[in-house]
């Protein structure tokens, strides 16, 4: 099998449906181009020698049974779903990777001892309706009926109604959470620039981190620009400014892996000649230690508070999201490190900053991820890009942890 040619026409062909005009793709859960990419995942699966078959929701899964121990499974995979103008790797490259990587071991090797199995999940990235890992979290018996019944996307359409048109439903009740699956391993690009500042082909993912998420409202008096003294002001803006300052100094001072990001801030009255008398921003905090990001965000819980008592303002903090950290299972992360060496691979062992299916999976079942680098870092964007090399260097170590994995006694 002639790798790079297969990997690059898969990635060419799925890349295809869901085009934006204005570059990249848009391809969001229960659209007409999300089920026509699923349908051209589940054509791929048939051609490369697997089963193929949706669960209620529209995960869609490629088999091949295992011929000693079929009971015991070894699934691979990411989501097909995209933020809107996004690039054309995240996620689909790992739904892809994992099918080219099977079919590249069932043509050199034959059947595996253990199943095989490929999924290609419904969605991840929360980009059309109010709720993220749809996909993974049914398939691991997560997911609750009553969050989604409500919501709709920005065009008033009904989660549900959009679910049904596709042909889709709402997992049985009855449903129970499967116990074959023996390993879980997730490929995707890196979405940051540390493997290719270092020269690296690989990421051995050991751990994914932790995320606390934070909306604040300061508020103080909108008054004249010209006629109100420094001195007798209560600004908004001025005590936000303390606060993004003094906590992005501390986090500098912990150092890596701790990352705090004020995000969005909206002053009001947000004009020239007023002086703000309110400041809604967001702070998003990250850190592989939970205990080091619960001790860093109560500090700067802490440390708002105050800076905004001493200028006068009052604060409202609001603790809107709190994830603790994922660590991927030791032996598979070892089995994959074991795989990037045998391929002769420049690698390194880290962890993700960014959220990934793997964290919902990783508590329910033994897994661990594989990074590709991404050039310049950057992901979300019609300009995300990974050398083809690097791409094919990825697939080939996914193929070698799945060989270890299925293959041998």
């Amino acid at each position: 099998m002639d790798l790079e040619k297969v990997l690059a026409d898969n990635i060419a062909n799925l890349s295809a449906i869901g085009s934006d005009p204005t570059g990249g793709m848009t391809r969001l859960l229960y659209t007409d181009s999300w089920l026509e990419a699923q349908k051209f995942v589940e054509t791929q699966l048939t051609n490369a020698g697997l089963t193929a078959a949706f669960d209620e929701v529209g995960n869609l899964f490629g088999r091949v049974e295992g011929t000693k121990y079929p009971e015991e499974t070894i699934l691979s995979g990411s989501h097909i779903d995209t933020v809107v103008n996004g690039g054309n790797l995240d996620g689909q490259f790992g739904v892809i990777a994992a099918y080219v990587a099977i079919q590249y071991l069932l043509e050199t090797y034959g059947k595996p001892l253990r199943s095989l199995e490929v999924i290609s999940m419904a969605e991840e990235e929360g980009s059309r309706f109010p709720t993220v890992f749809w996909g993974s979290k049914n398939f691991v018996c997560e997911a609750k009926r009553e969050d989604i019944e409500g919501i709709s996307d920005f065009e008033g359409k009904k989660f549900v109604d959009e679910m049904h048109r596709q042909g889709f439903d709402f997992r049985k009740e009855a449903t129970e959470k499967r116990d074959d699956i023996k390993a879980f391993v997730e490929i995707h690009i890196e979405q940051g620039n540390v493997l290719e500042n270092e020269a690296l082909q690989i990421g051995v993912v050991n751990n994914i981190a932790g995320q606390r998420r934070y909306t604040i409202v300061l508020k103080g008096e909108a008054n004249h620009a010209g006629t109100t003294p420094m001195g007798y002001r209560k600004d908004a803006v001025y005590g936000f400014s303390k606060i993004c300052g003094e906590i992005i100094d501390r986090a500098l001072v912990v150092g890596d892996p701790l990352v705090v990001t004020f995000g969005k801030v909206e002053p009001k009255p947000n004009t020239v000649n007023v002086v703000p008398g309110e400041v809604l921003f967001t702070m998003d905090c990250r850190h592989t230690d939970q205990e080091v990001l619960k001790h860093f965000t109560e500090e700067a819980e802490a440390l708002m508070k105050a800076i905004a008592e001493q200028h006068g303002l009052s604060i409202e903090i609001d603790l809107w999201m709190d994830e603790a950290p994922v660590p991927m299972d030791e032996a598979i992360v070892a089995t994959v490190e074991k795989a990037a060496q045998a391929e002769n691979m420049d690698y390194k062992v880290m962890h993700s900053g960014a959220g990934h299916d793997s964290q919902i999976i990783a508590p329910h079942y033994p897994s661990a991820m594989i990074f590709v680098p991404s050039i310049k870092g950057i992901s979300h964007n019609p300009a995300e890009a990974t050398k083809e090399e690097d791409l094919v260097a990825g697939v080939k170590v996914l193929a070698k942890a799945l060989y270890e994995l299925a293959y041998k006694e």
